[in-house]
């Protein structure tokens, strides 16, 4: 972002997730909505989040990190955890390594790191983001979750919850009977009753045998982005599909990539939720991009490999509705079909604005994340049709038969028969853009005994645009 004028990031829900230092000035905070943001600061420069190429940026951070101390976790681009105990007996000491970490950063990236230590990937999460003046190291983790706001634990229901009932900070939540707080809040209350008592640490990590992974080789090497997200998204179908028959389910993950000269690239990426499918997918394609983008992967990509690191057979509470095994076995379909037909013939919609049927959707390939919409869907859209939407809109208008009376339509052409109107609505006026020489058009909705349509009339003659369920 610049450095010398406002300037914010938001997420596809429109709230910020980074502000720069002149924006910060204003007020601006991360997770504040963007109305709010702009409110306090009209001049602020607003852009788009895109993970992908942040974690193509971060990537020489990380490099930077490693050469210090191996295996570092990836949360999410800006944010990592490193695993220090070794590290800190070979550099002697914790402020001496992470003296080294923040020169280290600020040689690949500029000032400005946080950096915060604890026992916990909790603790020292909320140590870094209280790191204002220097590197913060926590000596007792203890007192220092107790001092947080309940809000830390990142459940904005479940902390109001506990406001409401006298408890604002995790050391009162910590100091409740855990049985008490498992019944009445379930699994979520449970969680976070671990975080307050600084206990969201493996003690004792179970051995994964290898035959876990999940391995790709490619006869003809992966050189652009397109086939390097198509691939993450099948080996994470593929490596959750054979953890679900183990009945475990990971939260961290190691992707590993070989080059076509014989170059291997490893990189552990860490969830706090056990994995599914679409976040899998999505960290997959974001390492993948950030090394080829950076010149990692010469020559294209030969093999990938992604392997559970950690897992955990503690599962979460199912919703009524929800069909975990129907959801699987439509993903698994959906999966062959894009290998079968390519990815750009599969397809999922998502709404936005619009006032035609056909302009309200827009289409993106399946398993990855929805674009932004072009169209703002909270927008008036005067000349709109009311509701129902039709459930079939064809590509191109296509030719109708109907047969009119006064005005009135009263017969429908459906191939060799006619079919009479039951009931019609309209006509509704649709302004064309006339200074792109667009004409005006009625629409009539038509009902059959056949059916129900959706009709444009111009230059006398009828055209379908929609069909009902």
């Amino acid at each position: 972002m610049p450095s010398d004028e406002p300037a914010q990031v938001v997420d596809d829900s429109n709230q910020v997730v980074a502000a720069n230092s002149p924006a910060r000035s204003h007020g601006i905070e991360a997770g504040m909505a963007r109305r709010q943001a702009e409110a306090l600061c009209p001049a602020v420069v607003t852009h788009a989040q895109d993970q992908g190429i942040e974690a193509r940026a971060f990537e020489p951070v990380v490099v930077a990190m490693e050469t210090l101390v191996p295996r570092v976790e990836l949360v999410h681009p800006g944010l990592t955890f490193v695993p220090i105990a070794g590290a800190v007996r070979y550099y002697g000491g914790e402020e001496t390594l992470v003296a080294e970490m923040a020169a280290s950063i600020e040689r690949v990236a500029g000032p400005g790191a946080a950096l915060g230590v604890a026992q916990g990937p909790f603790a020292a999460r909320h140590a870094a983001a209280r790191a204002v003046d220097g590197p913060l190291i926590i000596t007792d983790e203890a007192a220092f979750l107790a001092s947080l706001d309940v809000g830390a634990i990142g459940k904005d229901d479940l902390a109001s919850t506990f406001r409401w009932l006298g408890i604002t900070t995790l050391g009162e939540l910590a100091r409740l009977p855990r049985a008490a707080v498992a019944s009445r809040f379930g699994q979520i209350g449970l969680d976070a009753h671990r975080y307050a008592s600084g206990e969201d640490r493996e003690t004792q990590p179970r051995v994964i045998p290898d035959s876990l992974a999940v391995e790709e080789s490619y006869e003809e090497p992966l050189v652009n982005l397109e086939q390097a997200g198509f691939a993450a998204r099948r080996v994470a179908h593929g490596l959750l599909d054979r953890l679900r028959g183990e009945g475990v389910a990971p939260h961290r993950v190691e992707i590993e990539a070989e080059a076509v000269g014989g170059k291997v690239l490893s990189r552990v990426w860490r969830n706090a939720d056990p994995f599914d499918e679409v976040t899998l997918a999505e960290r997959v394609r974001w390492q993948l991009r950030a090394w080829v983008e950076s010149g990692g992967i010469p020559g294209g990509l030969r093999r990938l490999r992604v392997m559970p690191a950690d897992v955990s057979d503690e599962g979460r509470q199912l919703g009524l509705a929800e069909d975990p095994v129907s959801e699987a076995e439509a993903t698994r379909a959906l999966i062959r079909a894009q290998s079968l037909v390519g990815p750009n013939a599969v397809l999922q919609a998502h709404p936005q604005g619009g006032r035609d049927p056909a302009d309200r959707v827009r289409w993106f390939r399946w398993g990855e994340p929805a674009p932004a919409p072009t169209r703002d869907p909270a927008a008036p859209w005067p000349g709109r049709l009311p509701a129902p939407s039709p459930a079939l809109v064809p590509p191109e208008p296509r030719p109708l038969t109907v047969e009119w009376e006064r005005g009135h339509p009263t017969r429908v052409r459906l191939r060799s028969r006619w079919e009479p109107v039951v009931s019609w609505a309209g006509p509704w006026r649709r302004m064309g853009r006339w200074w792109e020489g667009e004409e005006a058009v009625d629409r009539y909705q038509l009902v059959t005994s056949a059916g129900a349509f959706l009709c444009e009339v111009h230059d006398g003659k009828t055209f379908l645009v929609g069909v009902y369920d």
